[in-house]
């Protein structure tokens, strides 16, 4: 009897740890567009010498090239990333012979994921739209709003209400996205309230611009945004934890790489440093859950930033530029979580959408 108990007891822990190691993990895959190495030492000595990127497990590099260009884009370099093939600048979704891929995110969802995307651009630009789009163009941002209605994506947060409901063949997509069962919000608070399994959440009408005082320009012409993508984040994956499924979820930090293209040094800083925060969520997150692999890496480096002084005891750097565009520098790549070691080496950007897949394939 006291054997037959033992052994008992020893199936059902067996089956337990068994049912736990089989569980499909979590996905959380975070791109700080234009975020080369000097991106993130130059946030990192502005910010007391640490950033949340530090308590990665393993360090890899990224081959950034596309398909018909030394010097990627945001579309190809998502796209790689996204579907595991190159292709042409400019390009979502399509290999360079212009044939559709199936994203990681829609692979995801056949097997039962929850899928969500945040970004600080609008939402169709060229890094969220990667891995929901298939288009010819990156600037089809009708188009591509069109395609996002039979995406099924749970939660997205960004800009570009615009190209939903002031469209020019006047169709109101936010209208015919509640209808098959969205809810919309316009402000982060409601986001957070709100309990749908379907959120769009707009926080501009096209993108949400960050601009800090500049001494050089007349008042009018400020934009500004709140910083939201580290409170959004941490409310989305509290609502993809509530849905009860593995869930994958795209994060890009878009506007590091507007600064580098402005060769403004504190614009690209301020943005890194929301980026960080953002990682510091998704950290803990990850930390607690135990299951949530967490890979954080860019589409390519912008701006061929160089850090040429500064000053450790007070924080402060000072960068020079190369360029006001897009570099072919290698980018980093940083993961956390199980099956964390297959990022580590260098490799071409194509093996990120490789190594995600034979994670979701275990």
């Amino acid at each position: 009897m006291k054997k037959n108990i033992i052994l008992a007891l020893f199936f059902i822990i067996s089956f337990d740890v068994f049912s736990q190691e089989s569980e499909s993990p979590n996905i959380i895959l975070m791109i700080g567009d234009g975020m080369g190495l000097t991106q993130i030492t130059s946030g990192m000595y502005s910010n007391n010498n640490k950033v949340a990127l530090e308590d990665f497990q393993y360090i890899g590099l990224s081959k950034t090239h596309s398909y018909d260009n030394l010097v990627t884009e945001s579309a190809a370099g998502a796209t790689a990333m996204s579907t595991g093939k190159k292709t042409n600048n400019g390009v979502l979704g399509l290999d360079h012979m212009g044939n559709p891929q199936k994203s990681i995110l829609f692979i995801c969802q056949d097997k039962g994921y929850s899928t969500a995307l945040v970004a600080t651009s609008n939402i169709l630009h060229a890094t969220p739209a990667a891995f929901f789009a298939n288009i010819d163009d990156r600037y089809k941002y009708e188009d591509i709003a069109d395609q996002m209605t039979k995406s099924g994506i749970n939660y997205f947060v960004g800009g570009g209400e615009q190209y939903f409901n002031s469209r020019k063949d006047k169709r109101n997509i936010i209208n015919e996205m509640s209808k098959n069962g969205y809810e919309f919000v316009y402000n982060i608070s409601d986001f957070e309230k709100n309990k749908s399994d379907y959120i769009g959440f707009f926080t501009a009408k096209d993108e949400p611009y960050y601009v800090y005082n500049r001494k050089d320009e007349p008042v009018e012409l400020f934009k500004e945004r709140e910083p939201y993508l580290a409170r959004s984040t941490k409310s989305t994956l509290e609502k993809l934890k509530e849905l009860g499924n593995p869930f994958f979820i795209m994060i890009e930090g878009s506007q590091i790489d507007w600064g580098g293209h402005d060769n403004d040094q504190e614009y690209m800083i301020s943005q890194f440093l929301e980026f960080n925060q953002t990682i510091e969520v998704v950290l803990e997150f990850a930390k607690k859950d135990k299951n949530t692999i967490v890979v954080v890496t860019a589409d390519h480096e912008t701006g061929g930033a160089a850090i040429v002084r500064g000053d450790l005891s007070s924080s402060t750097i000072k960068n020079l530029f190369a360029t006001p565009n897009h570099t072919a520098s290698m980018v980093p790549v940083f993961s956390f979580g199980p099956s964390a070691h297959l990022f580590k080496g260098i490799y071409e950007n194509t093996e990120i959408f490789n190594k995600l897949l034979s994670i979701v394939n275990k």
